[in-house]
């Protein structure tokens, strides 16, 4: 199972705010929506005084100085998404929990009142924003077990004119080609558990967000090559913003 295989990403949970690079920023109706990576798929984006964590991962140090969330969005089941220790670590006082089934059902009880289920093509309104969530599953035969259709989410969020894609594990599924109007996305590329940098770059090529950043890129034991990625997306077609950020500030 994953969580047995990922000790670079499980050693890696050691940072400090100093090291964390400066948020991207993007400009909506409502103001600009601030883009935080933090470590592998966890990121904070705060738009219109409401702070989201996605996938809180790699423990307290890399979530210090940055504002409590209101909103915890959850994608799976696995360890470097569901990290009840690093949960544990911030003030969730204020924060309601999206996830999928599977996840609500292993969220720790002190959280399970605040938890709102949500699963593929399920729609919520929150936070005077929207939220969908996604399939994100896998396809190539062995890579099957690893992420199953139904089980996680991908979310899509719309928040002043803008629609934000978040991938979480999945290989380049019809559903995610088949997004429309994305202006920007996350999109994971790690073997063996997700995608190859061709099949990323091929779905981000069929869905055409404005910007895309590569995330979620290493897996075991190697490093996704971000760079071969932006030029296959942008040798498809120029217009495309390709981000790459450092979603794995040393310790």
């Amino acid at each position: 199972m994953k969580h047995f295989i990922l000790p670079m990403l499980l050693l890696a949970t050691v940072h400090t705010n100093a090291q964390r690079i400066a948020a991207d920023k993007i400009e909506t109706s409502k103001g600009p929506l601030a883009i935080q990576p933090v470590m592998h798929a966890g990121m904070v984006l705060t738009w219109n005084d409401k702070v989201i964590y996605v996938d809180p991962y790699g423990g307290a140090a890399g979530y210090k100085g940055l504002a409590a969330p209101d909103l915890v969005l959850i994608t799976d089941i696995h360890p470097d998404h569901l990290d009840t220790a690093t949960l544990a670590s911030i003030d969730l006082s204020k924060a309601v929990f999206v996830v999928p089934k599977t996840v609500g059902d292993m969220l720790p009880m002190k959280y399970k009142k605040n938890v709102k289920i949500l699963n593929n093509d399920e729609k919520l309104d929150l936070l005077d924003f929207n939220v969908t969530a996604v399939p994100m599953y896998n396809t190539t035969e062995d890579r099957k077990a690893m992420h199953t259709k139904g089980r996680g989410n991908g979310y899509v969020l719309e928040m002043g004119g803008k629609r934000i894609y978040i991938s979480g594990d999945t290989e380049d599924i019809p559903e995610m080609r088949a997004l429309k109007n994305i202006d920007v996305a996350f999109v994971c590329m790690n073997l063996p558990y997700t995608m190859d940098v061709k099949q990323a770059a091929s779905a981000v090529l069929a869905f055409k967000p404005k910007v895309v950043y590569p995330y979620h890129y290493r897996g075991n034991p190697d490093v996704s090559d971000t760079q071969a990625f932006k030029k296959l997306v942008n040798d498809g077609d120029k217009s495309i913003d390709v981000r790459l950020r450092d979603w794995y500030p040393k310790s």
